[in-house]
């Protein structure tokens, strides 16, 4: 009983993540929330009245003076709903927010690379059947059999798939699943490669969809001009980092800290894993490149006792108000 009691009263914050402030016509890993859906979380996190910068979430923990129930909000990669979208409501409602970037990324005219497939293999309207190609530690071949015509029955499919908790409804799909995995740990080279040879063999040109590019250097430096939004860091490519050795780690931590301070004059303290992935070396490249906290994909509370390059954080997902208060009351009282 007294254990139940602790945990009831005791002081925590919860960090939320979010990537996307957009209505995509497909979502598969879940990441996009709409923009009316947006504005009502915003407007429910302004009547609870204890949003709060991260960095001050991070500094209290350090100092032992975690506020009780406190909450941040962050989000990922930097794409360019964040400027244009998600930037001017949390201006509006005046609440804080920290953007992880991914710099590789910043001002380029292409996609992350994960988009790109899933809009190659789930929504070219016609593929060859057979796929192959050197991937991993051997050959890789694949046979979309009947899938290759995308009928309007596979392109419904693929666009309700949640590949977070569902396995895939297609061939097309496995396939995606089996090159995402493939692709996920490779470094940036390899996996631009990879990526060509799928581009080829579809006969597909470079995708350059403007609603997935991620923001300009000069919006960036908007970004973080003044004292309402701080920038993170993310790494250069959005590497899966506790799958590098550590030198690789080190300079994607360090050089994507390097980019981020020169365009924003501001200091970069604060670190969040791509995928969420990590090891003990991300936690040493971490320290040794002098990040204060970092933060994982972990579904957790911060606590007192929160390793500072272990924290966690909650997805948010495309809710509609009511349904996001009832997930922040279950995470605040069950986390």
């Amino acid at each position: 009983m007294r254990h139940i009691l602790n945990r009831l009263f005791e002081h925590k914050a919860l960090v939320l993540m979010y990537h996307r402030v957009a209505a995509p016509a497909a979502d598969i890993w879940d990441i996009a929330v709409s923009p009316e859906n947006f504005e009502q979380h915003l407007k429910i996190l302004r009547k609870k009245g204890n949003v709060q910068p991260l960095r001050q979430l991070v500094a209290e923990l350090r100092d032992g003076k975690l506020q009780k129930n406190s909450i941040a909000i962050t989000f990922d990669d930097g794409y360019i709903d964040n400027f244009a979208v998600a930037k001017p409501l949390l201006e509006q409602y005046g609440l804080p927010a920290t953007f992880f970037i991914t710099s590789g990324n910043i001002g380029k005219d292409e996609e992350f690379w994960w988009e790109e497939l899933e809009h190659i293999l789930l929504f070219t309207p016609k593929l060859p059947q057979t796929f192959s190609a050197e991937v991993g530690e051997g050959p890789f071949t694949f046979d979309l059999q009947a899938e290759t015509h995308l009928t309007v029955e596979l392109r419904q499919r693929h666009i309700y798939w949640n590949a977070c908790d569902e396995a895939p409804p297609t061939r097309r799909a496995e396939l995606f699943l089996a090159l995402w995995q493939q692709l996920k740990p490779l470094p940036y080279i390899a996996q631009k490669e990879l990526l060509g040879h799928i581009r080829d063999w579809a006969g597909v040109p470079v995708s350059r969809r403007a609603a997935y590019r991620s923001m300009t250097a000069a919006q960036l430096q908007e970004m973080g001009r003044g004292s309402l939004f701080d920038i993170g860091a993310h790494t250069v490519t959005h590497a899966a980092l506790g799958m590098h050795r550590l030198p690789v780690q080190e300079q994607e931590l360090r050089d994507n800290r390097q980019y981020l301070t020169a365009v924003t004059g501001a200091d970069i303290p604060l670190l969040a894993y791509p995928y969420g992935n990590y090891n003990s070396d991300t936690l040493a490249a971490a320290v040794n490149t002098g990040f204060a906290a970092a933060f994982t994909t972990e579904e957790k509370a911060v606590k007192k006792r929160s390793s500072l390059y272990r924290l966690g954080r909650l997805q948010v997902k495309n809710l509609p108000g009511q349904a996001f208060a009832a997930q922040l009351d279950a995470w605040q009282h069950k986390l």
